[in-house]
């Protein structure tokens, strides 16, 4: 309630309510809501871990189904309350110091509530309907974010994409929903996974479900083919792109099918193809990240991809090594999109990384807070990504070794794009024009505190899940480990020991690091000492460069089939009801104008007229009585 409240004080009063309250109100209702986060997080632990429903009020009756609104506190809803509001909150800070001095300042921090709001929404309801309420909210406030400077069109239309292909997805979810109702008579989660330990593995029921519902998390986790909105979201001003792709929005996806892990663990076929896309995904957005020069679009491409290695863990039934996923990605994608945030800002909102360079000697905070936030999404150790990322690449390797290529060539190409946009952003002489040299800064402080908390968190939020090869212990599984008992019950094959020895795993870790620390190496030789640059766009490109950096043209090939028939079947729509539809009621409407201004001139306003009317009308009158309707007694007369 707490982001609701601030969603309608700021929404109601932005024009009268000062900056510094309304900063003021949106940050702590951020924070007040993080601080009971941690206080339901320490009740949880005290109470042995045990499921909690809160029931609020009956909502929907209808016949045998009982929709009600209520609330589950469990192990998965409280790890991502304490993901959602503490990234939220530290974003919520940064966002004072980024749009302090911009017009709609209140209505923006508004907004940012309200995505709060929804996404709390949705991760706490104990239900399917109620976690689609907060899925079609976050939508919501996707598009209102992202097309927040809608006084230009591009960024409309940016928003516009991202509300529609959303759409796509969550029709599947409310399909699979309507699925569930069918199958199982309820939309309870504890109804249906008890009930669903009935059905046999493979049942081709819950393979309908799982499809459907993973078409939801394809739209709202940007996977293959629904993906392309999410790097046209960096239109929306640099904290929203963090909110969106880092903690909250498109988390969605992973946080469903980790709910709803006793459905899919039933149907291994949907678990492959959702390792398939994921591989794909990760892919195809490291690769398209290579060659981007927006320093938010290779970020966003760099979401693209690890959302692709969240689903590779989901689609191997390594439930909780995504959500460690989910967790470290939280970190240093928040830190990374943050920092871009400062540097945009000291750059006067440049966002090309070939008019950067040099800027590590006049941003020293964001250039070693952004270096961390590299490191650790290049999955290379001690910092958080290299443990996540290397639980999801063993498990992988244990499932199929071709799953597990493909994930490492998606790491070896992440380090090397981040590493490019480092040494491009921060490294050399700076190359911009010497107005920007001039204003050359770094951020106030209530940008750099937050940059520095997610930066720590960066470079020790790995250590919830340290291997047992490390000499650790992994407190994020065990912690998780209820959540799988309906799972494990169902399809005990899938949730056995994970049959690596110590030197094999000694061996991946060696094997990732090592291919990660060359491509790193490679970038500094190209773009340091070489000092290469990205060539400008008027530069012509050729082969797989340009098929590349055109990232594959799926976006043109999406407009050839989809939109421009659309568009085609639109204007023939326009043309029907504009010459026909319009035409038979303007042509009426018309008709009646015309014959209306002929009769009034009958109304000429002298009395001598009047009369002589009135004589010819009585004279027409009897005329008509006497000729036409007695015409038979005139005829007997004559």
């Amino acid at each position: 309630m707490l982001p609701f409240v601030g969603f309608l004080i700021n929404g109601l009063g932005f024009k009268r309510i000062p900056n510094s309250l309304a900063g003021i109100l949106a940050v702590l209702a951020a924070l007040g809501s993080f601080g009971l986060s941690l206080y339901t997080f320490s009740l949880f632990q005290a109470a042995g871990s045990q499921t909690v429903v809160v029931p609020v009020f009956d909502w929907i009756s209808v016949g045998t189904l009982n929709i009600p609104f209520s609330f589950q506190i469990d192990q998965l809803s409280l790890l991502m309350l304490l993901i959602i509001t503490g990234v939220g909150s530290l974003i919520h800070i940064y966002s004072v110091g980024y749009m302090s001095h911009d017009a709609g300042f209140g209505k923006f921090l508004a907004y940012l509530n309200l995505f709060l709001f929804f996404m709390l929404l949705l991760v706490l309801g104990s239900n399917y309907v109620m976690m689609f309420i907060g899925w079609e909210g976050v939508g919501l406030c996707s598009y209102l974010l992202i097309g927040f400077w809608n006084k230009n069109t591009s960024y409309n239309d940016a928003a516009r994409k991202a509300f529609i292909m959303n759409r796509v997805g969550d029709l599947g979810f409310l399909l699979g929903i309507f699925a569930i109702i069918a199958a199982f008579g309820s939309v309870e989660f504890s109804e249906i996974f008890s009930k669903a330990q009935a059905f046999s593995v493979g049942d081709p029921v819950i393979v309908t479900i799982t499809l459907l519902l993973f078409v939801g998390a394809m739209g709202k986790s940007a996977q293959i083919p629904l993906y392309t909105w999410l790097p046209d979201a960096m239109a929306g001003p640099t904290p929203v792109s963090a909110l969106i792709h880092a903690a909250t929005m498109v988390t969605a996806g992973i946080y469903m099918v980790i709910r709803s892990n006793i459905l899919y663990s039933l149907a291994p076929a949907t678990l492959e193809a959702v390792a398939i896309i994921g591989a794909a995904t990760a892919l195809l957005g490291a690769s398209i990240g290579l060659l981007q020069n927006d320093i938010k679009k290779v970020l966003a491409y760099s979401t693209v991809s690890q959302l692709g290695y969240m689903f590779i863990a989901l689609g191997v039934a390594a439930y909780s090594s995504s959500m460690f996923h989910v967790i470290t990605h939280a970190f240093f994608k928040a830190l990374l999109f943050l920092g871009a945030g400062s540097v945009i800002h000291a750059m006067s909102n440049e966002q090309d990384i070939r008019s950067m360079g040099g800027l590590r000697k006049h941003l020293p905070v964001t250039f070693l807070t952004f270096f961390i936030g590299t490191w650790a999404i290049a999955g290379l150790p001690p910092f958080a990504g290299f443990f996540s990322k290397d639980e999801i690449l063993a498990h992988a390797f244990v499932h199929n070794k071709l799953l597990w290529g493909l994930g490492l060539l998606g790491s070896v190409m992440t380090s090397f794009y981040m590493f490019r946009l480092l040494f491009l952003t921060f490294f050399g002489e700076f190359r911009g024009t010497k107005e920007q040299a001039h204003h050359l800064h770094e951020s106030p402080s209530s940008m750099t505190i937050p940059l520095i908390v997610l930066a720590i968190l960066s470079a020790v939020g790995g250590f919830i899940g340290v291997p047992e090869a490390l000499h650790g212990s992994n407190w994020l599984s065990a912690f998780m480990d209820p959540l799988f008992d309906g799972a494990r019950k169902v399809n005990p094959e899938m949730f056995g020991p994970l049959g690596l020895s110590h030197s094999t795993e000694y061996m991946l870790m060696g094997i990732s690091v090592a291919a990660a620390l060359l491509a790193a190496i490679a970038a500094y030789v190209v773009y340091v000492q070489r000092q290469s640059r990205p060539a400008p766009e008027s530069v012509e490109r050729k082969g797989i460069e340009k098929l590349v950096y055109n990232k594959y043209y799926v976006d043109e090939l999406y407009n050839a089939v989809f939109v421009r028939p659309v568009m085609v079947l639109s204007d023939i729509f326009w043309s029907f009801g504009e010459f026909v539809i319009d035409l038979f009621v303007e042509g009426y409407g018309a008709a009646v104008a015309f014959l209306s201004g002929r009769f009034r001139k009958l109304q000429t306003g002298f009395t001598g007229y009047y009369i002589f009317a009135m004589v010819l009308g009585i004279v027409l009158i009897l005329f008509w009585n006497l000729v036409v309707r007695h015409h038979s007694l005139l005829k007997d007369l004559l």
